[in-house]
């Protein structure tokens, strides 16, 4: 039976092959931190250097940056706030009522940064008569929700 060393090259080919199949399957840097560790075990493993040397440099490669990912990396490309846009930016905002909120009657229009919008009360028993603020907390639809 041949020796370990012999079959080491197509052992980190191999992982090289499932971290990429994996990282592949999935979006959020699982696997990529094991590719460099294997590609340099698979160099060494070349050399025939001892099967012991490949595997802990291919562990200590994968940790070191296994660990950056989770304090260097993830400063460096730190995800932005959400700045809401569009509808989303409407939320929270204060509307004037142009035609009274009536829930039962199905009545309400309001107007918020310069568009007409069909407006619902939160509270289905409360009127909002023309003229009042109110505030927007939900959309619904095309319905503005509003207290």
């Amino acid at each position: 039976m041949p020796p370990l060393i012999e079959y080491m090259p197509y052992v980190w080919v191999t992982i090289i092959i499932c971290a990429v199949l994996l990282e592949a399957a999935t979006t959020g840097l699982v696997a990529i931190w094991f590719m460099p560790g294997a590609l340099l075990a698979l160099i060494l493993s070349l050399f025939n250097l001892p099967v012991w040397l490949q595997s802990f440099l291919f562990f200590l490669l994968s940790a070191i940056l296994l660990i950056c990912n989770k304090t260097v990396f993830r400063r460096l490309f730190k995800k932005r706030p959400i700045v809401a846009t569009n509808v989303d930016a409407i939320i929270g905002k204060q509307a004037l009522v142009i035609e009274k909120i009536d829930n039962i009657n199905g009545q309400g229009l309001v107007k918020i940064n310069s568009q007409i919008w069909t407006a619902r009360s939160a509270d289905p028993d409360r009127i909002y008569p023309e003229g009042e603020l109110v505030k927007v907390v939900a959309l619904e639809g095309v319905k503005l929700i509003c207290e």
